[in-house]
């Protein structure tokens, strides 16, 4: 694997075309072979640009097109660069969309000819250069720093299935950080839409936090070989800022399933026989490869929040578990919270964090989670109860435990500032001492002869006095 700058290149190599088959391309090479994920150039003004993905034999190679191959046939010559795909580096990235290729795709100015390219792949950092960081990072979201607080240097995902909120969350998130966050913020969209693409761009834009961002894209409509290498590309960029910048890195990842399906995508056009649920067999090894980049040095932290798509809500899905051994945190989005209109849907009691210890957060935070747990779980326990026979068949202190475990529901809800065109309510961020006080006010009876409605979508606890 290339770990150098990218100025030391290998001696460059010429090839002719045998087979285009979509974006597989096989060239013949006469003597020496392209290392492996050497990047290719062919096509009229070099437009087409390819990966060395297989050595077929001694003088053929096997290529994944990172571009569309239309127009392109056998006999034309191919150029290897000497040296895999290279990312631009630098802080006048900060406020510019890419792709992955290092390209501005925003309608802004070209970049600077001169600008530090660095390759796009690189050894995750050796163990005895990590340091591990027991420090809370608050995101201003409720009932996430409550029950599942990130970790700096950490990595969170979002887990949900289609259209329960966790772009959503992501903007939020964006929105809440960026803006009091000191170090820089890098957003990379794997797969996404290209509206979802745009919208974020121009509200980031209106905020006034673009200055502190870089944005990268392989959105939906490119090959997949660009799909697979937009994370790669990302992290690049994030660890020049915490290695060079020494600056503390925000990386949002939306949608990190999509870097697995485009990995699945060029699997199947290598030929390869595809394991269980039909996902590629080097799943866990592309997925570590990527995630394992994601660290805290002396230098500086990247903290990764990542959304992850779960196929038909079904949680053992291979991409989704595999997903799940890398994180520090685990935020689980519920389908049937968002039908009930609790927003964000988070399922208080699926979703879980290491940082939830009392060496690290403090020991009323963790007694506080402990008994809305415990109160959220035995109101779950008692639902099949109220269901089949009513709430007045219930004692005393289990009528007293629904009603403060539906007040607990309520007041975990919470208005997003991105959202306040779509509901008309204006945007919340509330500070964690506020909601573990909210929360011990609540459990302790405070609100029981206050209508439940009055603590839905509020901030602090001090609206529903």
């Amino acid at each position: 694997m290339t770990t150098g700058p990218a100025s030391e290149k290998q001696p460059q190599f010429q090839g002719n075309i045998v087979a285009v088959n979509g974006s597989v391309v096989d060239v013949c090479f006469e003597g020496s072979l392209p290392n492996l994920r050497n990047m290719l150039v062919t096509g009229e003004n070099e437009r087409i640009i390819m990966e060395v993905a297989a050595h077929l034999s001694k003088t053929v190679i096997r290529a994944i097109a990172l571009t569309p191959t239309a127009g392109l046939g056998r006999g034309e010559s191919v150029t290897d660069q000497g040296g895999p795909l290279t990312m631009p580096v630098g802080e006048s990235l900060l406020g510019r969309m890419l792709n992955v290729f290092g390209q501005p795709i925003d309608s802004g100015p070209p970049l600077d000819r001169e600008i530090e390219k660095r390759p796009i792949y690189r050894n995750p950092v050796p163990l005895s250069s990590r340091i591990v960081q027991s420090e809370i990072f608050e995101t201003g979201i409720k009932i996430i720093d409550l029950l599942t607080p990130l970790e700096k240097g950490g990595k969170a995902g979002l887990f949900g299935g289609a259209g329960v909120g966790k772009t959503v969350i992501i903007t939020e998130m964006i929105n809440n950080m960026v803006g009091s966050y000191e170090g820089v913020s890098l957003f990379c969209g794997i797969g996404e839409r290209c509206r979802e693409a745009e919208e974020l761009y121009r509200d980031m834009k209106q905020a006034g936090v673009l200055h502190k961002t870089a944005m990268i894209f392989g959105q939906m409509n490119e090959p997949s070989g660009a799909r697979f290498k937009i994370g790669h590309a990302a992290l690049t960029l994030a660890e020049y800022f915490r290695d060079t910048k020494r600056k503390d890195v925000l990386l949002l990842i939306d949608n990190i399933f999509r870097f697995i399906q485009a990995g699945s995508e060029v699997s199947g056009l290598m030929g390869r026989i595809p394991s269980h649920v039909g996902y590629q067999p080097t799943l866990a090894s592309e997925l570590a490869e990527l995630e394992e980049r994601i660290c805290s040095t002396i230098s500086g932290s990247i903290t990764s929040v990542q959304a992850v798509y779960v196929p038909a809500d079904d949680f053992t899905d291979p991409a989704a578990s595999h997903v799940f051994s890398h994180l520090s945190a685990s935020v689980v989005l519920s389908r049937k919270r968002a039908s009930q209109g609790f927003y964000p849907a988070v399922d208080p009691l699926a979703s879980n964090s290491s940082m939830l210890t009392p060496d690290i957060v403090s020991k009323k935070h963790y007694q506080v989670v402990q008994a809305v747990r415990k109160t959220l779980s035995d109101y779950e326990d008692l639902k099949d109860i109220i269901a089949m026979l009513g709430l007045e068949e219930l004692s005393g202190d289990d009528r007293r435990t629904v009603a403060i475990a539906r007040r607990l529901e309520r007041f975990l809800t919470q208005p997003f500032f991105t959202t306040q065109q779509f509901t008309g309510m204006t945007g919340k961020r509330v500070h964690l001492p506020r909601t573990i006080e909210g929360c011990e006010r609540i459990l302790n009876g405070d609100f029981l002869k206050i209508p439940e409605q009055s603590l839905y979508m509020i901030g602090s606890i001090e609206e529903a006095d």
